[in-house]
């Protein structure tokens, strides 16, 4: 018999349980009234000011407060029967055996929302007491305790490590203030690093599910284009060391538009400094096939925005241009298109070559041609403009060297790739022509949050708060949360009678 059934059936024959519950709420909530109608009474007969009315709010917070924490603390005390009898002799739990211990002890360091509390269960020793296994506790486990924090507790302080501007002190500092919890940082960095690695579990299936209800939504509305599914990548600096090398956290999305262009949502990708970045090639890869072979709707258009840094290029050549429909085998075709706004980077630089930095010649032409850029045959055009000038004297005689390079680097820039800045195109496919999501998504899941003044990390570390950033930014917090409570069910924890283990030698 499972444990928890087993403690449900005990406590359903203790006549007295309902009654004790009533005695205990009525007790507490008595003195607790007495106590809040004290500070009300007090509140009104004074001056009324901010200031007092400031203290009185705050007062009344933290009796509700400390009601919660009583209630939460005498009703877990209630989850196991007192009368030692009525408890199995015996539960089997992961392949091994465990005796009762004869009394209840004592956890004090229990942490909920309203403050910690003290909790009273039975333990259970491991029928070999030399197999060095700590003494298991069934109710810890059935109430799926992490590191003595209950589950409404853990999902806050997770929620708080993954918000931007976090840092651990800030964290302890709010649990303090907020849930009146006294914590040390190892405590806190147990906690994250055991929820993020649970939840990195379940992000992919849910970040599908999320893209997959964004594609429904995308088919249902109105307009007169395709929807659009846009993957984009790039890198952040995350770690500098000496002689300018550089490591780079690499960030991934991916975006579902509507008909009429709007954007409905973006999932997204983050992964520590990588050598090749394969784990961020592999699940976005993987993203995109899954999501392809479950959407039954009508086909979106493809696109792929990125600036052309070498990563990027490269998952376009080796991974996107050669990919096939999981389900039909079909080659898709994919839309790459090179951010306007390195573009338009490279417009500017070329103007400053050509006419001086701070020119107002300069920057009337810049302006034009990034204008040019949006229009059919834009690239070209800003080419042929742009050579014209260079060859035209005194331009031709007057340049340095350094600005004849920069001008040749940014011209070939646009050369090279002006089949992917068809910008006039894009627009009347309600394609984006930027790559402002991914951009910013460097600053949401990276910057925000692991650049903060003072700040290093290790990989390790790093990858942690990523791995819960990308859930909160992808809005798939709570579901994946409840995903990660449903799998810590304790369905193997069973009584030694009913368990599969059968040998009562060992209990002897």
């Amino acid at each position: 018999m499972p444990y928890s059934m087993y403690r449900m059936l005990v406590l359903a024959t203790v006549l007295s349980l309902a009654e004790r519950v009533r005695g205990e709420i009525d007790q507490l909530f008595q003195q607790r009234r007495l106590l809040i109608e004290e500070r009300v009474i007090k509140f009104a007969l004074g001056e009324i000011t901010p200031e007092a009315m400031f203290d009185f709010e705050r007062q009344i917070a933290a009796e509700v407060r400390e009601l919660g924490r009583q209630l939460m603390e005498r009703g877990l005390n209630l989850l196991e029967a007192d009368d030692l009898s009525a408890m199995p002799h015996d539960v089997h739990y992961r392949g091994s055996g465990f005796r009762r211990l004869n009394r209840k002890t004592r956890k004090a360091v229990v942490a909920t929302l309203f403050g910690t509390i003290v909790l009273r269960r039975y333990g259970y020793r491991d029928w070999q007491r030399d197999s060095g296994e700590s003494v298991l506790f069934p109710l810890e486990i059935q109430l799926g305790l992490l590191e003595g924090a209950t589950p409404a507790l853990a999902e806050a302080v997770g929620r708080y490590m993954a918000e931007a501007a976090a840092t651990q002190q800030a964290v302890l500092s709010r649990l303090r203030a907020e849930h009146g919890i006294q914590w040390g940082v190892e405590r806190l960095r147990g906690l994250t690093r055991q929820l993020a690695d649970s939840l990195r579990e379940q992000t992919p299936e849910l970040q599908v599910a999320k893209l997959l209800e964004m594609l429904e939504k995308a088919a249902a509305s109105r307009g007169s284009r395709r929807p659009v599914l846009c993957v984009g990548r790039d890198g952040v600096t995350l770690r500098e060391y000496r002689y300018r090398f550089f490591e780079h956290a690499s960030v991934g999305t991916i975006t579902v538009y509507n008909r009429s262009g709007k954007r409905l949502g973006t999932v997204y990708l983050g992964f520590a400094p990588e050598l090749g970045q394969g784990q961020m090639t592999q699940r976005l890869t993987w993203l995109v096939r899954e999501v392809l072979r479950r959407w039954e709707g009508p086909a979106p258009r493809l696109a792929y925005v990125t600036d052309a840094g070498d990563a990027e290029t490269k998952y376009y050549y080796q991974v996107l241009r050669n990919m096939r429909h999981p389900r039909t085998g079909e080659r898709l075709s994919w839309q790459r298109i090179v951010d306007f706004y390195h573009a338009a980077e490279r417009v500017w630089t070329m103007a400053e070559a050509l006419f001086g930095k701070e020119s107002p010649a300069g920057r009337s032409w810049a302006r034009r041609m990034c204008r040019l850029l949006k229009q059919p045959n834009g690239p070209n055009r800003v080419l042929h403009s742009a050579a014209a000038l260079r060859a035209a004297p005194p331009t031709s005689k007057r340049l340095s060297k350094s600005r004849a390079a920069d001008f040749r680097k940014a011209y070939n820039y646009i050369r090279r790739r002006t089949r992917f800045m068809q910008y006039h195109e894009y627009r009347k496919l309600h394609l984006p022509i930027g790559s402002g999501v991914t951009e910013a998504a460097c600053k949401t899941v990276v910057a925000q949050r692991l650049k903060l003044s003072g700040m290093r990390w290790g990989k390790s570390g790093a990858q942690v708060i990523l791995d819960l950033r990308v859930v909160l930014l992808s809005g798939i917090w709570e579901r994946a949360y409840r995903e990660h409570l449903r799998l810590q069910r304790v369905e193997e924890l069973r009584t030694y009678e009913e368990s599969p283990c059968d040998n009562r030698r060992l209990a002897a």
